[in-house]
């Protein structure tokens, strides 16, 4: 059985059976049959569909938006706006993919030598709740773009949002069978990778996780993308624009609850300018207003599920232990939901809790440095390589300082963000592969050379 809860109130909201072996295999099948169709149309007869979900996702919006932030908590606000990206990256890609998938003529010894872009089959996306319907439409629209078809295993606690995904692509007039959702448990992944008709894999999740689905999709050498968790660092040097940095560090935690991959998490700040940074974040983040995520003007809304709420508790509590200073919050709100007071920790050092492992959640860990240098080498001390937020009035420093952090994207003066015309993705634990852009269209095609000799 899988349960929809509502994380505000802690009510359910519907219950599913799993879809039972019959269903999975009679869904594969049809997804076979439908890619091999879906291929063999020219890119420019597969972009319109695109066009259409991006159409249904608008006219839908309200609902959708309602639909996420009942099921998954974040403030109704930010859904429609994960909505309306949605729509956007379908549009990018039906204008873009043509152009991205064209051959690439190469000069050689043959007559004609070109790289081509051929759809691989099957996708298998596993998908998180954080982003429920952005996570799953920034990897299906490039993919059927691509010429692939889509199976999609959500996360467990977001049912009525897998659905919903079906109905936008069956509104739009997806073929039958090109994309669809399997409502079954975590356990049964390592069989979907494994199954002949699965032909490439993404993952968007933990570490642990991803770890597990690299290792079955290795073992079945498949193709596969991760996206994993992140401990992002957002460097504040000497010389940046403190309040515009303080502002943009509150975005940077605080967005969808703290519950974000890419959210910034280590605020490594050179001393001079600590003091600024940490009473004006902590003055702002003191004033979210927290509580019911349907109500206007709602800025922070409950986490997920209770379980994480309790384990980012118990990273905070473990923080102070250690020596962290708490400026702000630290604690479960009472009352129904699984809400958690906003907190800033001050006098954080790379060996406490809150700056080795990810905080999934509202809390941020603000670390004192004497130097650019040690920024970041502090920034780099870290198992993840997401992404990177770095707040200076050099650019040319910053130019020269962002080569040197190890992460998938480096943001200099703005929060780190996704964006359907970059390449998304991470180094180190934080995974492998690209998602988005040219690269993450690519990323599921056989890029294949074609060699040409003479006629004779």
């Amino acid at each position: 059985m899988i349960r929809s809860l509502n994380p505000a109130s802690g009510e359910t909201l519907a219950r599913f059976d799993a879809h039972d072996a019959f269903t999975v295999d009679r869904r594969l099948t049809a997804a076979v049959a439908a890619q091999r169709a879906w291929r063999r149309r020219p890119v420019t007869e597969r972009t319109p569909l695109l066009q259409a979900v991006a159409r249904v996702l608008r006219k839908n919006a309200e609902r959708y938006a309602t639909l996420i932030t009942l099921e998954m908590g974040k403030p109704l606000v930010e859904a429609r706006g994960e909505i309306e990206k949605c729509a956007m990256t379908c549009d990018f890609y039906a204008e873009h993919a043509p152009a991205f998938l064209n051959d690439e003529p190469v000069a050689s010894a043959a007559s004609d030598s070109r790289v081509v872009y051929d759809a691989l089959g099957v996708l298998l996306a596993v998908m998180p709740w954080n982003y429920p319907f952005w996570q799953a439409i920034r990897a299906i629209a490039p993919a059927l773009a691509a010429g692939n078809a889509v199976v999609l295993k959500h996360a467990s606690n977001v049912p009525q949002c897998a659905l919903a995904l079906d109905a936008v692509f069956e509104e739009a007039g997806a073929p039958a069978g090109l994309f669809a959702t399997l409502l079954v448990e975590s356990p049964a992944v390592r069989g979907l990778i494994e199954d002949g008709r699965i032909a490439c894999v993404t993952f968007t999740g933990s570490t642990p996780a991803g770890r597990a689905i690299a290792s079955a999709a290795g073992h079945a050498m498949k193709k596969q993308v991760l996206e994993l968790g992140g401990s992002d660092p957002f460097i504040v040097l000497a010389d940046a624009d403190i309040p515009a940095a303080a502002q943009a560090a509150l975005k940077a935690r605080f967005q969808n609850t703290g519950q974000s991959c890419i959210a910034a998490k280590r605020f490594i700040v050179e001393h001079g300018v600590a003091d600024a940074f940490a009473d004006l974040l902590s003055e702002l983040a003191g004033k979210l207003v927290v509580g019911d995520p349907m109500a206007a003007g709602t800025q922070i809304g409950p986490m997920a599920r209770a379980n994480l709420r309790d384990e980012l508790h118990a990273q905070v509590q473990a923080t102070v232990a250690q020596g962290a200073t708490l400026r702000v919050g630290g604690k479960p709100l009472d009352g129904s939901g699984c809400f958690y007071a906003p907190t800033v920790l001050d006098h954080v050092t790379p060996h406490m809790t809150a700056a080795r492992e990810e905080t999934f959640g509202p809390a941020a860990a603000i670390i004192r440095v004497g130097s650019a240098e040690e920024a970041v080498d502090v920034a780099n001390a870290t198992e993840f390589g997401l992404g990177a937020a770095l707040w200076t009035s050099d650019l040319a420093r910053a130019r020269r300082l962002s080569r040197e952090i190890d992460a998938g994207a480096v943001f200099v003066n703005a929060v780190v963000a996704s964006d359907p015309r970059l390449p998304f993705g991470g180094v180190k634990q934080s995974g492998y592969g690209r998602e988005l852009g040219v690269h993450g269209l690519r990323e599921f095609t056989n890029i294949k050379t074609v060699w040409t000799g003479k006629s004779y």
